[in-house]
């Protein structure tokens, strides 16, 4: 029997579609699921008349393999992964691969790459992403970790990545953790844009009182535009389905919202960062506010405030509706490349901010036309500190921020969250801020707690405390960060 090019263990959906997807490009791969009785079906199934070769055992499989062996791994994050790479090193050789294409944390990545590679074995962290569509017919993959494995797997991957303008959705990220790294930003990034979107659909639902159908409309116009993205896309798509019954499936839908972990991790990596990245936090605080649905029906019976209702030119409204959207857009994805900076200062990874933008362009959740002019962005300027101070970003959100400040006034009269939108609106004003109130704040700090401040009619690193109070003493405290 001829041997595979590569093993996979865990035929979830993800791991099925992915099989298929190599198969489809003339690869032959071989699977194991813990669950042995899912490799037959498989088999059985959607596998049936292809080359896809099942193994009963980690053995068996790691046996049907060429050598440099390459498995990969779609299992759940966590210990599961441990796990498996335990049951899978013993059968394996030096030069091996063993790939992890699930969610991991990168900081997991980095331990298991620097582990395994003691061993002589090869590992890489490779975020894919496209949902089960992405998976059949081509996702975005972001492959780091141990820079020896990449030539071993480029072919593959490339050949089933998404392609753009002939290019494939993947390329090498960096050492570690680097493409669980960016993996993790991308899902912080489409936390962000999702939550946009509903506070965009929610200003027009509750505050312009409009309809499912017409709401559909100006979604689906709105994807012919500079908001071309799969999830507006899929907005219109979701905004037009009914029900049996001919309701909008919408209206029947719970709300409150679920998470898996990678929006929460990537607020946490900012805030050890330092990374002022309100925009995704407040996307997962949504998340979590939505949660909590039976004191928020608690809460509903008590506290009264504005009934929305507008009676204006509601075209008008819904245009700058647009504008914030595609303006908070901006501040999201700039945002997320600031933590990617810093988190590639911080661990030595050297990042190509433009290749990322093109793993992103097709094949992800967060693909859209917006990702070219990243690209074109930090082509023209690969230094480049901010997305905002590109000259094609720093036009658009100029243009657009007139209308953004409306959409943030109205919702607060009509009394309907937009957290996102607004939080997006204050970074914005802060970041063009040459001045901030900063000032006051490490006055406090130095009167409670003689933390030190520094002067502006002196240089910069020179630090001083004042007694405030005449009988503090001239001692101060040795730790100051900014």
């Amino acid at each position: 029997m001829s041997k595979a090019d590569i093993g996979l263990i865990g035929l979830a959906v993800m791991g099925q579609n992915l099989v298929l997807n190599i198969n489809d490009h003339d690869f032959t791969a071989s699977v194991y699921n813990r669950t042995i009785s899912k490799v037959d079906s498989f088999l059985d199934g959607r596998a049936r008349g292809t080359n896809v070769i099942g193994a009963h055992s980690i053995e068996e499989l790691v046996g049907t393999l060429k050598k440099p062996r390459r498995v990969m791994l779609m299992v759940k994050a966590g210990a599961v992964v441990d796990s498996f790479i335990e049951q899978l090193v013993p059968y394996l050789e030096t030069g091996d691969i063993i790939i992890d294409g699930g969610n991991s944390l990168y900081s997991d990545t980095n331990r298991r790459s620097t582990t395994l590679a003691e061993n002589g074995i090869l590992y890489i962290g490779t975020g894919i992403s496209g949902g089960e569509e992405g998976a059949r017919k081509g996702p975005s993959i972001m492959p780091g970790g141990n820079p020896e494995a990449w030539p071993h797997v480029k072919d593959i991957f490339q050949a089933i990545a998404a392609k753009v303008d002939g290019q494939p959705c993947c390329d090498w990220v960096g050492e570690g953790g680097a493409g669980h790294f960016v993996k993790m930003v991308h899902n912080g990034i489409e936390y962000g844009d999702m939550q946009l979107i509903c506070e965009a659909y929610d200003f027009m639902r509750r505050g312009l009182g409009m309809s499912e159908e017409s709401m559909q409309k100006v979604f689906s116009r709105w994807n012919k535009g500079l908001l071309d993205s799969y999830l507006i896309e899929i907005t219109s798509h979701i905004l037009g389905f009914k029900d049996d019954d001919g309701i909008p499936l919408t209206e029947k839908i719970l709300d409150t919202a679920g998470q898996k972990g990678t929006g929460k991790w990537t607020g946490i990596n900012a805030l050890d960062l330092g990374i002022p990245l309100t925009l995704i936090s407040e996307a997962v605080f949504a998340r979590c506010l939505s949660a909590m649905k039976p004191e928020r029906v608690k809460a509903a019976a008590i506290f009264k405030g504005p009934v929305p209702g507008f009676t204006g030119d509601t075209d008008e409204l819904v245009n700058d509706v647009h504008d914030a959207l595609y303006a908070a857009k901006i501040i999201s994805y700039a945002q997320g490349y600031m933590l990617l900076r810093e988190a590639a200062k911080e661990h030595g990874w050297n990042l190509n901010y433009g290749s990322i933008a093109l793993m992103w362009r097709g094949g992800c959740i967060i693909r859209s036309a917006f990702l070219a002019n990243i690209k074109q962005a930090f082509d023209a300027n690969p230094d480049l500190e901010n997305l905002l101070l590109d000259d094609f970003f720093r036009s658009a959100i100029q243009s657009a921020q007139a209308g953004w400040r409306r959409i943030a006034v109205k919702a607060i009269e009509f009394g309907i969250p937009i957290p996102a939108i607004s939080s997006g609106l204050s970074y914005y004003d802060g970041y063009r801020s040459e001045r901030l109130p900063a000032n006051l704040l490490q006055a406090q700090r130095d009167y409670f707690g003689a933390h030190t401040y520094e002067r502006i009619d002196q240089p910069r690193g020179d630090f001083f405390h004042t007694d405030w109070i005449g009988s503090g003493g001239k001692v101060s405290s040795t730790t100051y960060t900014v």
